[in-house]
């Protein structure tokens, strides 16, 4: 694997500089395997389809000059500072499965290298026994796919706890009484600090590097720009006339947003923090658009395989929470 360099690794740049970066990288980097490193001033990320007051006390964040950011891979939200650092890696492979599985096996046995009993479990978490220590989401781009995630050296918990909002759904299917019980940190189960961390990692997943150029830089700030946009960040939110709101185990967080007129489905948005693996938009949503909000209808319209659309999602279990799902009834 390709260790990418910046030219100024001592520079603090903004979130969207590495998401930027690692789109970059896919599109120009002409190697099979690619990965890197980063560490950001306080920041939340969150997923492509959630919705950031949901997921974002973004009072706290002001107050406490954290900044938010929207990435383009599905999966929850999660808070980074300089006391931990998130992992970037890239990969010609396009099946997205196959990527996800390879990528954290890597990660596992580089962390059981340094004496820590890592384990890979559920949708895209690495744990230390039942604590976890990384969470991880990913996105295809035509030709690559993308993987990164946060690994916990040390992270500011108050912080972490006070930016963001997690459901108490969540909270209760994972079985913890608050999100401090469910965090691993790395500086309890080695005696490296972060930066011996750093690179033993760096030794341990990659055999060469590649220096970027000033060149790079510049294309890579041209792409970051549009995760600073507003529409961007805070995305399409109409109000609608239904949602539906549940918890697919194995699959994520829904919430469901319908525009309904005499019980057909004008307009849908689908939220949460599942993972995309194939075209919701041209595959799941237009399907959904004119369809009558009924069982019947609704099986003769979607893909009998969801899954391929969203990790774990099975159709029965989709059409349930479209037909039976927690009710919120919304006054256009």
């Amino acid at each position: 694997m390709v260790y990418i360099t910046l030219p100024n690794e001592d520079t603090t740049r903004p979130l969207p500089f590495y998401l930027a970066m690692e789109e970059y990288v896919a599109h120009t980097i002409q190697e099979d395997e690619c990965f890197f490193m980063w560490q950001v001033e306080p920041t939340v990320i969150f997923g492509r389809n959630q919705l950031i007051e949901n997921e974002v006390n973004l009072d706290y964040c002001r107050e406490h000059h954290i900044h938010a950011f929207r990435r383009k891979s599905g999966g929850g939200c999660v808070y980074a500072d300089m006391n931990n650092v998130m992992f970037s890696y890239i990969t010609r492979e396009e099946n997205v499965s196959i990527t996800f599985l390879r990528y954290i096996n890597k990660v596992v046995d580089a962390l059981r290298h340094l004496g820590i009993c890592a384990t890979a479990t559920g949708r895209n978490d690495i744990m230390i026994g039942d604590k976890k220590v990384s969470g991880n989401a990913f996105y295809h781009i035509p030709g690559h796919s993308i993987v990164h995630g946060t690994m916990l050296y040390d992270t500011d918990m108050q912080n972490m706890v006070g930016s963001i909002t997690p459901s108490n759904a969540k909270l209760v299917s994972k079985g913890i009484k608050s999100v401090r019980q469910h965090i691993a940190l790395l500086k309890n189960y080695t005696t490296l600090d972060l930066e011996a961390f750093k690179e033993t990692m760096r030794e341990q997943l990659c055999d060469r590097e590649i220096i970027l150029e000033d060149k790079d830089i510049c294309a890579i700030q041209e792409i970051e720009k549009e995760y600073h946009t507003t529409e961007f960040i805070y995305g399409k939110n109409p109000r609608y006339t239904l949602t539906r709101k549940g918890r697919i185990e194995g699959a994520g967080d829904f919430e469901v947003r319908m525009e309904l007129k005499n019980g057909i489905i004008k307009d849908i948005n689908i939220m949460g923090d599942f993972f995309l693996v194939g075209d919701i938009d041209n595959s799941l949503i237009k399907p959904l658009k004119g369809t009558a909000l009924q069982t019947e209808a609704l099986e003769k319209v979607l893909p009998e395989h969801l899954e391929e659309i969203i990790m774990n999602l099975h159709q029965k279990e989709f059409i349930n929470l479209l037909i039976h799902g927690k009710q919120e009834n919304m006054s256009l």
